[in-house]
């Protein structure tokens, strides 16, 4: 898949709004001002950008609950985020959600979920829509090295292959879940090749180069929208935060995030760009520039919105 230089930018631009988002988040959740957990997504900016990027309008991402990242990937109002992170009225979801069930159809955001390895039954029942009317769209499930270890990601995976879906199992694995390193609970070295037992590709993907998850997405994306089946890819990352905001870093070892911070996502790909002449160190402060403003309008955004009313408790709750 040929790569030209706008979009080598707009994927530069992607991450650096993450990451900009993630950190404008970490600082207001510490200063008292985001209610209940953060899941941060620093340091895996590379997969959510290039991922997102390779879709087209109306294929299904369902996320997790570290997916404000895939969430800005796609497009989200980062103001209307930032509300909804905040708890306040003007929220994707008015807030009632939080990070962890974010959803924005019109991005085709479906959902977001709160269980690890959520997300993959949840994408069969969208795969399984998209073959159904014969819309040639994609459905995407996001999860962790965690999740995919689940019994139901297996049940998900056997019926996606049987019934040949449009989806992608994309695995984040950042090499921890929660507290446990990976080598502590998985006796292969790549979770990729579990799609053997499936009968379909599975894929190994440095998940720190975004150019490379940007081509192997849109591949496994093609052979889907073909009527092949579904895919797993597996990027390799890291995140350079704890499970959560507070967690001081618990199962890493002493050393690895040092390690990693030389791979970062954007550091590289910042050099390579430069490298390429695609552009110059100042463009791309003035790409930063412009990025820093929109997330510090969104928070100001979310300050300045109201709190929902009391009406809204029971706004889209119904009794069987």
């Amino acid at each position: 898949m040929t790569m030209n230089k706008e979009k080598r930018v707009t994927l530069y631009r992607s991450m650096l709004m993450i990451r900009r988002f993630e950190e404008k988040v970490r600082e207001c959740f510490l200063a008292g001002e985001i209610p209940g957990f953060i899941h941060p997504y620093l340091g895996e900016e590379a997969v959510a950008a290039g991922v997102c990027s390779s879709l087209e309008k109306e294929d299904k991402v369902l996320s997790h609950h570290r997916g404000t990242g895939h969430a800005i990937a796609l497009g989200v109002d980062p103001d209307k985020l930032m509300a909804e992170l905040f708890g306040k009225r003007d929220g994707t979801n008015g807030g009632r959600v939080g990070q962890m069930h974010v959803t924005d159809k019109e991005h085709g955001l479906v959902a977001s979920n709160g269980i690890v390895g959520g997300a993959l039954p949840l994408s069969v029942g969208a795969a399984f829509f998209c073959k159904y009317q014969n819309n040639g769209k994609v459905a995407i499930a996001f999860c962790g090295d965690g999740g995919a270890a689940r019994g139901t990601s297996h049940e998900a995976m056997q019926f996606a292959s049987v019934f040949k879906l449009p989806l992608i199992l994309v695995i984040e694995n950042n090499l921890i879940a929660g507290a446990t390193p990976f080598g502590a609970i998985n006796n292969v070295k790549d979770l990729a090749d579990r799609a053997g037992g499936y009968g379909i590709p599975g894929v190994v993907v440095d998940g720190n180069d975004v150019e490379a998850v940007y081509e192997v997405v849109g591949e496994a994306a093609k052979h889907a929208r073909n009527g092949e089946g579904p895919s797993i890819i597996e990027c390799k990352t890291w995140r350079m935060d704890g499970h959560f905001i507070g967690d001081p870093g618990w199962g890493k070892e002493e050393g690895e995030n040092e390690e990693w911070k030389k791979r970062d996502p954007i550091s590289s790909f910042t050099a390579r760009l430069i490298a390429a002449g695609d552009v110059t160190q100042e463009e791309l402060d003035t790409i930063d520039a412009e990025v820093t403003k929109i997330v510090e309008d969104a928070a100001d955004f979310a300050r300045q919105s109201p709190y929902p009313t009391e009406e809204a408790l029971t706004a889209h709750v119904y009794a069987g």
